[in-house]
């Protein structure tokens, strides 16, 4: 008889015991059971471990192995929490629906990142069983990051640098724990509680989270699709006296907008007059479609420009690896914050993404990355244009990972929400991007989720959901 069948009929002799001794008893040894079963010390281990697992023993090291002792639920008052706590206060859900899984079989056209099949998934695999060998997996890395992978972010920004403006060096670079991170560093280091922030209204529900986190108070300024008004934000900025200016100019999520180069000129120029920082989120550096524009941290070496370009998103969501790029006494406030929140990040989560972006094929991944959310887009455009009319889409991004969708200002947004989820379609409703009252009817709709085969049927559940 082989160990697994025995230990299965151990398992299951073990199992009748347990019912009918009382909670708590010991059982016997493995010498014992090995004696009266007449199996091998190894069967009995596997037996164990089985019971173990499905919450049947527990083991006590060095006293011997029990029946699991049940305990009674009982109902749990933390209403004393409310008073303790305050108001949250919270603009933001919980859950934002970016971050929600689908339900079933439903269509979800709701995610904040790439389907499996758009991610390097070669490139990361071995990567990660490299660096598991490697010296990463035990080591402590240093606080502002591995030394090779600050050195790679530096490099990929300076050499967009223009002649005549001095480079980041990898001194410049802090490593954090993602973009979430980064933004709640950047938050707290640059702006502190209490204080004005002058944000892009609507833009990235996870900045809106990281402010409210940070304390901070949230200026809005109105944002199109060609990014907001350089005048308006010169004059917020003089209005509110704020330090800090926090924006998309690249793919901004949501409306996917495009800063061109007199836009951002005109606002690095407003930023400057007013001793401030711009925080340039380039969350989806690696997300261009038909245009690659330049960051504006390369425009600028007087510190103004605090530059985040996260991997989170383009590598893997398990690989949580950012950076703040900062010159100055700025870097190091934000340094100090990233060692206070979190020490370090994982060396072993480091190594993989350098190992991913060094790669030969990684240059590859991104231009076959590029054709592939282009192809995705505009079969989504195409979708609702046959299929859902009443969704208006005003303009065409080109590069991320969504398109901001306009819906007749008559209709009841929450409604149309429900009625897709009950039709099999999930969608990210607008107003959760707004760190101000929305302005209208939108919704977020992602085409770098799965099964774009089915956007056809997604817009045909839209446009009923609208029109019902």
């Amino acid at each position: 008889m082989s160990n697994d069948s025995s230990a299965v009929r151990l398992t299951t002799a073990l199992r009748a015991w347990i019912a009918a001794s009382p909670p708590g008893a010991k059982l016997p040894s493995t010498r014992a059971l090995v004696a009266e079963h007449g199996i091998s010390p190894v069967t009995v281990q596997q037996a164990l471990r089985s019971l173990a697992a499905s919450g049947a023993i527990e083991t006590r090291p060095g006293i011997g192995t029990f029946a699991r002792v049940e305990r009674a639920a009982r109902p749990v008052d933390v209403g004393w929490q409310t008073a303790a706590l305050g108001a949250a206060g919270r603009r933001t859900p919980a859950a934002p629906t970016a971050l929600q899984p689908s339900d079933g079989d439903a269509i979800g056209l709701h995610s904040g990142y790439p389907a499996r099949e758009l991610l390097p998934e070669r490139l990361v695999r071995p990567a990660l069983a490299r660096a598991s060998r490697s010296e990463a997996l035990l080591g402590r890395p240093p606080v502002a990051g591995l030394p090779e992978l600050r050195s790679w972010f530096a490099a990929e920004l300076a050499a967009l640098t223009p002649a005549g403006v001095g480079p980041v060096g990898a001194r410049d670079v802090v490593v954090t724990p993602g973009s979430q991170g980064a933004l709640l560093t950047a938050f707290r280091a640059l702006v502190g509680s209490g204080r004005p922030l002058v944000m892009e209204s609507p833009t990235y529900w996870g900045a809106i989270l990281a402010a409210e986190q940070a304390g901070v108070d949230v200026v809005p300024v109105p944002s199109g699709p060609s990014g907001p008004d350089p005048d308006v934000v010169r004059r917020v900025l003089a209005e509110t006296g704020a330090r800090a200016f926090y924006a998309q100019p690249r793919f901004a999520s949501p409306t996917g907008a495009v800063w061109d180069s007199e836009r951002a000129t005109a606002i690095l120029d407003a930023v400057r007059d007013a001793g401030a920082f711009l925080i340039e989120d380039d969350y989806a550096r690696d997300f261009g479609i038909d245009v690659e524009p330049v960051p504006i941290a390369t425009r600028d070496d007087a510190g103004h420009v605090v530059y985040i370009r996260s991997l989170s998103k383009s590598v893997a969501p398990a690989v949580r690896v950012a950076a703040v790029i900062a010159r100055g006494p700025a870097r190091d406030r934000i340094l100090a914050d990233t060692q206070a929140d979190a020490m370090y990040v994982s060396g072993v989560l480091q190594a993989v993404a350098l190992d991913v972006v060094t790669a030969p094929a990684w240059r590859t991944h991104l231009r076959r990355l590029g054709r592939q959310l282009g192809e995705r887009r505009d079969l989504l455009l195409r979708s609702l244009h046959e299929h859902a009319p009443a969704v208006a889409v005003d303009a065409v991004p080109r590069g991320g990972l969504a398109l901001w969708a306009r819906l007749p200002g008559d209709v009841d947004l929450g409604a149309v929400v429900d009625r897709c989820r009950r039709g099999g379609l999930v969608v990210g409703p607008g107003d959760e991007w707004f760190p101000a009252e929305p302005t209208g009817n939108h919704l977020r709709l992602a085409y770098a989720g799965p099964q774009p085969e089915r956007f056809p049927e997604a817009a045909r559940i839209l446009q009923a959901a609208i029109t019902r």
